[in-house]
């Protein structure tokens, strides 16, 4: 135990271990030798003349909080990964995938179950099988108390109208046949060259028990540059890693993306909100990108916080509430009232006030709240007699919003995994990118793995990709110690 008081003072002092760090297939060669040696060794092409394109991707973005729980071999993560047409890009964020103990905030960090998501994420991704079908954004959801919920949802025909402009005719003929469930012949799914594409891992980082992971179509990978990755902790002392953001920048073609997975401030006492508020600013304010040197021919340069970002994406569990008592809010579920709970949802609340996300955007809510449920089961806790848990109203802690031109949001999904007190989360959408054809200062060999693992060990045989970035965690001078959990 001779590291343990290293590590501590390293976490309380500020000094960065590691934080310019990530995990990726792609083996980068070239600019960061060229980066640091200035340009002599770059190979500067010729003045093309600008040629502007667009490219249309789907993407799938996912967040789900797995209560401290590592994964095991057999759990199924094609519930959770299915979407009206597979995805060009999937970004994954996972809250509290150890446990939010005082060993892993202020110890080590343990990146054994981080292994485990990316093997099985690598895994669920990467076989032929068909993801299951999608079922769209209307719940149905029981009467009664002794009654289990029976989510299995089916798209509504408003969705299904505008979802026919937005697929290409095989995903839209196979979503067509996943609803009408039909044996015909005529209804067939599509070939597995339409439906089944490779995926590398483009970046994944971890702090504490918030990961996120990017993985990629494999030959979308010859586009991506500018990695980079920040880490801002919100937990004990509004430091530490407990609570907090992991954000990946990223250049698709020449179009910038912000990816920010947090983890903010639970509880639902009276004011819990403003601290949630309080975390979003700080996150705003210390997310810092770095730039690895000033070359006027990148123009623009590299973004350098979240909003100088084409398009941003956040998720996570927020942590807000609903304002309500648990009485209301239980008769309000079970009448499948969402609009009429959502109508006490602290992070709209919030939002309509322009106190947080201004100018964001969210899409409709159709599907019961996610949080927070009995152990392997489909009800919630409540204040009964049968129940030794802490109570907890049910909320939709778990949330994805956007901001940027050129997205279109397809679906809003929660999946019905039991594995932990959460349910998850994803959408898809729409996403259009600038193809222009722009002179580039630094070129960039990249390499994807030719075969794809599927064991915990693959974590380590990766390459880990350098990449400039920051981790600006201020101390704060008068704020208190956060939740651990």
């Amino acid at each position: 135990m001779s590291w343990w008081p290293k590590v501590v003072a390293r976490k309380w002092l500020n000094i960065q271990s590691g934080a310019d760090e990530f995990h990726s297939d792609y083996a980068i060669r070239g600019w960061l030798k060229a980066a640091a040696n200035g340009h002599k060794q770059a190979a500067i092409r010729p003045e093309a003349p600008p040629v502007t394109d667009a490219v249309n991707l789907k993407m799938f973005v996912g967040t789900w909080n797995v209560g401290g729980k590592s994964p095991h071999e057999g759990l199924n993560l094609k519930d959770w990964l299915r979407s009206p047409a597979p995805a060009d890009i999937y970004v994954l964020g996972f809250q509290e995938i150890v446990p939010l103990n005082a060993g892993n905030v202020l110890g080590a960090e343990d990146n054994g179950p981080a292994a485990k998501w990316l093997s099985l994420i690598r895994q669920a991704l990467n076989t032929d099988q068909e993801l299951p079908p999608y079922h769209g954004n209307n719940a149905n959801w029981p009467q009664g108390d002794d009654q289990q919920p029976n989510l299995k949802p089916r798209i509504s025909f408003s969705d299904l109208c505008s979802l026919e402009d937005q697929l290409g005719q095989d995903d839209f003929q196979r979503l067509l046949c996943d609803q009408e469930e039909s044996t015909s012949p005529n209804c067939t799914s599509g070939t597995p060259e339409t439906r089944q594409h490779r995926y590398c891992l483009a970046a994944s980082k971890q702090m504490v028990g918030i990961f996120l992971c990017v993985w990629v179509r494999a030959d979308l990978y010859k586009h991506i540059s500018n990695l980079k990755v920040s880490c801002v902790g919100r937990g004990i002392m509004g430091y530490l890693g407990n609570k907090g953001s992991v954000s990946i920048s990223m250049t698709l073609h020449h179009t910038t993306f912000c990816l920010v997975c947090t983890h903010l401030t639970s509880g639902e006492k009276e004011g819990d909100e403003i601290r949630r508020n309080s975390d979003i600013t700080e996150i705003f304010k210390r997310t810092k990108f770095s730039r690895t040197h000033k070359d006027p021919r990148h123009h623009p340069p590299p973004p350098e916080n979240i909003l100088e970002h084409d398009i941003i994406f956040w998720l996570g569990d927020l942590n807000y509430r609903l304002d309500a008592g648990f009485g209301n809010t239980y008769e309000l579920l079970k009448r499948n009232d969402w609009q009429a709970l959502l109508e006490k949802d602290q992070l709209r609340i919030q939002q309509s006030a322009g106190r947080i996300f201004k100018g964001w955007e969210e899409g409709r809510i159709h599907f019961p709240p996610t949080y927070k449920y009995l152990t392997n089961s489909d009800h919630y806790v409540a204040q009964t007699s049968k129940s030794k848990q802490k109570r907890r109203n049910p909320a939709w802690c778990d949330r994805i919003l956007w901001k940027g031109e050129g997205l279109k949001q397809m679906c809003y999904i929660r999946g019905e995994s039991r594995f932990s007190d959460h349910r998850p989360v994803y959408s898809l959408f729409s996403v259009q990118v600038n193809s222009q054809n722009k002179p580039h200062a630094i070129t960039t060999t990249r390499s994807c793995p030719p075969r794809v693992s599927t064991n915990t060990a693959a974590l380590s045989s990766t390459c880990v990709a350098k990449v400039q970035a920051e981790e600006l965690l201020i101390f704060p001078r008068t704020e208190t110690s956060s939740y651990l959990h």
